[in-house]
Order: C-alpha cells, then structure tokens, then sequence
C-alpha cells in the first residue's frame, strides 16, 4: 500500500482524470483504476468492476476482505464502502454532465439488516426520482448543491445493509 500513497501529501489533492466528452460516460475501468490511486483504501475493499443498470451505480464485492471476528461483513466496511459508492455515483453523475466538483459527505445513516455472509451486491441510487433535477437546478443556481442518495447491500436477494446519505458538490477547492 505504500507505494500507491508514494509521493502523496495530507492536504494535497490528487490530479482528476479529464472530463469525458460531452454527452458521453466515464470508462468504468479507467475510473475505478483511477479511485484505487486516489483513494488508496479503495482497492482494498474487494470491490469488482463497476457497472450501471439504468440509474443505478452497482458493484459486486468480495467478502473475504472485509470479514469481522464474526466471520460475516464488517460493519465499518460496509459503511465506508457504502459512502465510497456514493460519492462514486454523484462524482460519475457530474462528469457526465460536464461538471468539475468536489464531491463529500455531509450527512449519513446506516440500518444492519441481516449479517453479510457471502460476496455481495452493492447499489446505489437516487433515493427519489426528482433528486437529480433538483441536483442539477441547483447546480445551475448556485455552482454547488446536495443530492440523496441509497446504498444497499444484497446477498443474493437478500437485503442485509441500507444507508441514506446526503452528497454535498461544491466548486473545486472549496474547503466550506
């Protein structure tokens, strides 16, 4: 791991991958390629290839990285993977749209459903349908806005964690 975080300074931002071109998505694999440099944690989580099903960010994880003492999921893996999803989805979202933005969390919970005892699913999407309008008018408004998102984990089709957070965009290098 310390040669992912070779020459990386606390406080220092690491440089963006460029902006897709108009009207187009993010190569997923260059993305997540990306995320696991950036973000070194990223590429310990077991987490698979990165996917969309319609509006819905998806991504299937090995358990193996991410057990308890208990033998099932860790529940600060969950989360962390959760938000990382999260901030996935709203980082993709932007681009798309040809937006630069830091992207952080600003609020979240988390409900432990059923223990994670097998690979799984992880899935995030809008949490209502007109979230991503009002994102955008925001945006539009005012450089900056919030959006809500859902994060779940499934074992088959087995719902075991959900989590609703709040995703703040704002310009980049922005620190309020």
């Amino acid at each position: 791991m310390l040669e992912l975080m070779a020459g990386r300074e606390p406080g220092t931002a690491y440089p963006s991958l460029a902006l897709p071109e108009p009207g187009q998505q993010d190569d997923l694999l260059l993305f997540q390629q990306w995320l696991e440099t950036a973000i070194p944690m990223a590429g310990r989580f077991g987490m698979q290839r990165l996917y969309w099903q319609d509006a819905t960010l998806l991504c299937d994880v090995h358990l193996a990285p991410n057990l308890n003492d208990k033998g099932t999921g860790f529940g600060g893996s969950l989360m962390a993977q959760s938000t990382l999803l999260g901030w996935c989805w709203t980082t993709l979202w932007l681009r798309a749209r040809g937006f630069r933005r830091d992207v952080v969390i600003a609020e979240a919970t988390q409900r432990f459903l059923a223990p994670v005892t097998a690979d799984y699913r992880l899935s995030c999407r809008a949490a209502e349908p007109e979230e991503p309008t009002r994102f955008a008018a925001q945006l539009d408004a005012h450089g900056k806005g919030r959006i809500k998102l859902v994060q779940q984990i499934h074992v088959d089709d087995r719902l075991c964690f959900e989590a609703i957070g709040d995703y703040a965009a704002r310009p980049v290098g922005r620190r309020t």
